[in-house]
């Protein structure tokens, strides 16, 4: 029998829109659906999430540094904070954990300042542009590493 993984999986401003953000760019599906289709995926291999969604760059440092004692890795959305925040970037590393950073549209095909993340370097890998299935490629790639069965974040 494996042993169970428990995956944080932090969502950072403005997704609590999603549904009605912006349709083009993100898709009509609501966090709540992304968040259910996370849910049966992880049920099925024997992984628990535990999920967070803030508008607030100090709460979801707090989260992180609260819950990394309790997860084995992250799934992170950190949304606009990718670009911008030092301050999510150094709670990830200093937990300790793997992350997988994932976007729900291709950050490259969009605007200059979306091309540059403060997380990637630091993530074992980086899915783009699959709206909800981004969250979906980032879980199976994620619980396949933490399993021994994948060599991401090789150079």
């Amino acid at each position: 029998m494996r042993e169970p993984i428990r995956i944080g999986v932090l969502n950072g401003p403005n997704l609590n829109l999603l549904g009605r953000r912006e349709p083009h760019h993100y898709g009509t599906q609501t966090l709540a659906e992304i968040e259910s289709l996370l849910r049966d995926r992880a049920g099925a291999d024997d992984v628990s999430l535990v999920f967070f969604q803030s508008n607030d760059e100090g709460e979801i440092v707090d989260w992180v540094q609260a819950n990394t004692a309790s997860v084995h890795a992250w799934l992170v959305n950190a949304a606009a904070l990718t670009h911008t925040s030092v301050a999510l970037r150094d709670a990830l590393a200093g937990s300790g954990r793997p992350f997988v950073e994932v976007h729900l549209s291709n950050v490259f095909a969009r605007e200059s300042f979306r091309h540059t993340s403060l997380l990637s370097d630091l993530a074992i890998g980086v899915i783009a542009g699959f709206r909800a299935s981004s969250y979906l490629f980032g879980l199976d790639a994620l619980v396949q590493h933490l399993r021994g069965g994948a060599e991401a974040g090789a150079e």
